[in-house]
C-alpha cells in the first residue's frame, strides 16, 4: 500500500510503498477514503526536517542536552550514531482520517466490517487505529466531511476547558482550521465571537461564521476592538489557536479579558507572561491536550479502557463523536474549509501547497483497490531478487524493527558473514519497509505468519515487545527453526516451562540476547578467572537511568518491568562469570514514592560454588555517571569493569589494563556466533539450560517484590 512518509533528517516528503498493517488486538483495520492534510502539525515537521542540525538543536533545547549527556558517558562517535539513526528514521504524518472498517481486533466489541469511521490514522491506503481512538460517522455526513471532526475535537476540547456559557464574549486569535472550527463551535454554543488574524480571507470566512474580526494586516487594534465588542466589560474567553513563537497572543488575551477570564491555549505561543496581568484580575490560565481526557493515556488509548461516562463525560473519542454529530445537523460549514483536493496518488503536491501558503483545508482521497491491497500482506522489494542459499546458510525472518532492531541487531546482522536475508516483519510496516531497504531484505510484511510459516526460512530474530517474546519463540521452535530471542526470553515462569518443553524434542538452537557474555572484556576477565579457583564475590552497580510508568516496558502485561525486562542481562553476567548454577536468588526493592515501579533494587545471588553477586539496580541516579560497573573481588585480587570501555585489574600477574575506544558489549560478537552455530551445526552458544536458569531466577526476583508487598 502507499503511505505518506517524512525523514526528519532532510525533510524530503515520500509517498512509500509499504506493507499494508493487519488488525492488532483492541483495534480497527481500516481501508482509507479521506484524510485531511493538517497544515499547523504538518508544516510544522517540514520545516523541522529541512533546517539543518544546528537549527534543529536550537529547536530542541532538551535534546541536545541529553545528547551532551550520552557523548559524557558513551562516546562521541556512538552519539553521532545514534542521533543520525534517530534522524533517518521516516515517520508517518497525518492524523485524520475517514474510511470503512475492513478487519477488526481481537477483544473488540460493537463495531462490524462495513462500519465507516473517522480515526486519528495517518495518510495511508489503510491505517490500524485502536477503537477509542475511532468513532463511527453518521449518516448524512461525507467522507469528505468526517475528517475535519479530527481537528473540530481538538477546538471543542479547549472550548470545554473554556467553559463557555450562552450569550457569553469570546475571542478565537488564530483563524487556521481549528480556529475557524473554535468560532463555529462557540457560535453553537451561543456565544459571541471575535476572530484575530493576520490573514484577510481569514478573517472573511470567520464574518460568515457570524463572527467579528481583528485584521491585523490592515493594522487593526486588538485590545481596541475587544473593548467595543464588549462595551468596556472585558472578554469572558479567550481561546488562542495560533502557532507562533510570540508571546504577543496571551498577553493580548490577558489585557482583553475581564476579571476572572479564562484563556485556554491550544496552539503554541511563547509564554513569557506578564504576572501582574494575570495577578490583578485573577485570570486562569490554562493549555489544552489535543482531543481531550484520554490523549496519551495507553491503558485508555491502547487497552481499550474507557472512563466511565458519568464520571468524564468527555473523552476524545466521545469529543470526536460531538463533532460528528454537529456536522450531521448541519451546524458546522466544512465546505468553505476546504482550499484543496488532491487524489492520494498524487500527494505530495498537496505538500507543494503546504509549503505555498494560502491553504486551509487539504483534503487527500483515496480510490484504492482492497483486494490488490490486502493480498499479500507481504510485498517483495525491489531492490533485491530472491537469492538461493546452501543448506548451511542461515535464512534469516526477523521480527521487529524497532530502534534496537535497527541500529544493534540488524547491522550486528549484516557484518555476521553470509546470510540471506529473507523477510522482516513490523506491526506498522513503515518500520519493516523501511529497515527492509536499508538491510536488503527480500520481502517485508506486518504478518508474523509469513515468518513463521515459511518453510525457506531456517532461523528467526525476535525482536518484539517483551510479552510476545515466549509465545513467537514456542511457535519458531516448533516449526524446526533456530531461534535468537532477544531479551527477555519470556515474562512468567509457566512460558519457561513451556519452553523448556518444546526444547526437549527440538533440534533446533535457542539463543536469547545476553550479548555481555561475548563483550572483548569480559571474554578477558572469564580467561583471567580462570586461573582461580576461589569463590567469586561480585558487585555489579547499573545507573539504569529513569523510564517514565507509562512506558510499555513498565507495563507488567507487555514489558514485564525493568527487572525482567532488563536486569536480566546482569544475572545472566554474573551466572557466566561465576562459572556455577544459582542456588538461590533474594531482592531488596527501595520504598517510597521513588521505588514504586520497582526500579530501584539490590539483587542477590549465591553460585553452587560458594560465589556471590549482587546487581544494585537503580534508575534514580543521575545519567552523567556511567551506566554499568563491575567489581569482582577474588583470592586476593580485584578486577573493575568501567562502562565496557575500560577493564583495569589489581593483583593479577600480567595485567593490568584493557581499553576499548568506545562502549563495547558484545553485540556484534553474539550474533556472529549463533550463526556461526547455525552455519556449523554445533549447539547455541549459551546452553538452553541456563538460558532458563536465569530467566527463571530473574522472574522469581521480580516477583519477590509482589510477594512483599502482598
Amino acid at each position: 500500500m502507499k503511505q505518506i512518509l517524512q525523514n526528519l533528517g532532510d525533510g524530503e516528503t515520500l509517498l512509500a510503498e509499504v506493507p499494508a498493517p493487519g488488525a492488532r488486538p483492541g483495534c480497527l483495520c481500516i481501508a482509507t477514503r479521506a484524510s485531511l492534510v493538517s497544515l499547523g502539525t504538518e508544516r510544522m515537521l517540514l520545516e523541522f526536517g529541512r533546517a539543518n542540525l544546528l537549527d534543529k538543536a536550537r529547536q530542541q533545547p532538551e535534546r541536545v542536552k541529553q545528547v551532551w549527556a550520552k557523548i559524557k558517558t558513551e562516546g562521541l562517535w556512538a552519539t553521532v550514531d545514534a542521533v543520525r539513526a534517530k534522524l533517518a528514521e521516516p515517520i508517518a504524518l497525518g492524523y485524520c482520517n475517514a474510511g470503512v472498517i475492513i478487519e477488526i481486533g481481537a477483544g473488540v466489541e460493537g463495531w462490524r466490517v462495513g462500519d465507516r469511521v473517522l480515526s486519528n490514522g495517518p495518510h495511508a491506503e489503510v491505517v490500524t487505529v485502536p477503537a477509542n481512538l475511532c468513532a463511527k460517522i453518521p449518516e448524512g455526513v461525507s467522507d469528505a466531511q468526517a475528517p475535519f471532526a479530527v481537528v473540530g475535537a481538538i477546538a471543542l476540547q479547549g472550548i470545554r476547558l473554556a467553559q463557555p456559557t450562552l450569550g457569553e464574549n469570546f475571542m478565537v486569535t488564530g483563524l487556521g482550521l481549528i480556529g475557524l472550527l473554535a468560532v463555529q463551535l462557540l457560535k453553537a454554543h451561543g456565544c459571541r465571537v471575535l476572530g484575530v488574524d493576520f490573514d484577510s480571507a481569514k478573517c472573511a470566512l470567520a464574518r460568515q461564521f457570524g463572527a467579528e474580526t481583528v485584521d491585523l494586516s490592515r493594522g487593526e487594534d486588538v485590545l481596541a476592538a475587544a473593548r467595543a465588542f464588549t462595551g468596556g466589560r472585558g472578554l469572558d474567553g479567550v481561546l488562542i489557536t495560533a502557532s507562533t513563537k510570540s508571546s504577543e497572543p496571551v498577553s493580548q488575551a490577558a489585557q482583553a479579558c475581564r476579571k476572572r477570564g479564562r484563556i485556554v491555549l491550544v496552539g503554541v505561543t511563547g509564554l513569557e507572561l506578564n504576572r501582574a496581568d494575570f495577578y490583578e484580575k485573577e485570570l486562569s490560565f490554562q493549555v489544552s491536550c489535543s482531543y481531550g481526557p484520554g490523549r496519551y493515556d495507553s491503558d485508555y488509548e491502547e487497552k481499550g479502557r474507557d472512563y466511565p461516562l458519568p464520571y468524564v463525560r468527555w473523552t476524545e473519542q466521545r469529543n470526536f463523536e460531538a463533532v460528528l454529530a454537529q456536522l450531521a445537523a448541519g451546524a458546522l460549514r466544512i465546505e468553505l474549509l476546504v482550499s484543496h483536493r488532491f487524489d492520494f496518488d498524487g500527494a505530495l503536491a498537496a505538500y507543494v501547497a503546504v509549503g505555498a501558503g494560502g491553504a486551509l483545508g487539504i483534503l487527500l482521497e483515496y480510490k484504492t483497490d482492497l483486494a490488490t491491497l490486502r493480498a499479500p500482506a507481504a510485498r517483495q522489494c525491489s531492490h533485491l531478487a530472491a537469492a538461493a542459499a546452501s543448506a548451511a546458510t542461515p535464512v534469516i525472518g526477523f521480527l521487529g524493527a524497532g530502534n534496537f532492531a535497527t541500529r544493534v541487531l540488524l547491522p550486528a546482522l549484516a557484518a555476521a558473514g553470509p546470510v540471506r536475508l529473507k523477510a522482516i516483519v513490523s506491526g506498522a510496516g513503515v518500520t519493516a519497509a523501511r529497515a527492509a531497504e536499508k538491510f536488503k531484505f527480500e520481502n517485508s510484511s506486518t504478518d508474523a505468519a509469513t515468518v513463521l510459516g515459511d518453510p525457506d526460512i531456517n532461523t528467526v530474530f525476535i525482536a518484539t515487545r517483551h510479552h510476545s517474546h515466549a509465545r513467537q519463540a514456542i511457535a519458531a521452535l516448533a516449526a524446526g527453526k533456530n531461534v535468537f530471542v532477544e531479551k527477555p526470553l519470556c515474562l512468567t515462569l509457566h512460558e519457561a516451562d513451556e519452553i523448556e518443553k518444546i526444547m526437549v524434542n527440538a533440534r533446533s538452537r535457542l539463543m536469547v540476547g545476553f550479548n555481555r557474555r561475548f563483550s572483548p572484556h569480559v571474554v578477558k576477565i572469564k580467561s583471567l578467572l580462570e586461573s582461580v579457583r576461589a569463590p567469586r564475590a561480585m558487585i555489579y552497580t547499573v545507573n539504569a537511568g529513569a523510564i517514565p510508568a507509562a512506558h510499555w516496558t513498565q507495563d507488567p502485561d507487555v514489558g514485564g518491568g525493568r527487572i525482567i525486562g532488563e536486569a536480566c542481562h546482569f544475572v545472566d553476567l554474573l551466572r557466566f562469570l561465576a562459572g556455577a548454577p544459582i542456588t538461590a536468588a533474594r531482592a531488596d526493592f527501595m520504598g517510597g514514592a521513588d521505588g514504586n515501579l520497582g526500579d530501584h533494587a539490590s539483587l542477590h545471588l549465591q553460585f553452587a560454588d560458594g560465589s556471590i553477586g549482587t546487581v544494585h539496580y537503580f534508575a534514580n541516579g543521575d545519567s552523567r555517571w556511567p551506566k554499568e560497573r563491575l567489581d569482582i573481588f577474588t583470592a586476593g585480587r580485584v578486577l573493575q569493569l568501567d562502562n565496557f570501555r575500560t577493564l583495569t585489574g589489581w593483583g593479577w600477574k600480567n595485567f593490568t589494563r584493557f581499553k576499548t575506544g568506545s562502549p563495547d558489549k558484545g553485540h556484534e560478537s553474539e550474533v556472529a556466533a549463533f550463526l556461526d552455530a547455525v552455519r556449523t551445526g554445533r549447539p547455541s552458544p549459551i546452553p538452553p539450560e541456563e538460558i532458563l536458569e536465569v530467566s527463571r531466577a530473574t522472574i522469581v526476583l521480580a516477583q519477590s517484590r509482589a510477594a512483599s508487598v502482598s
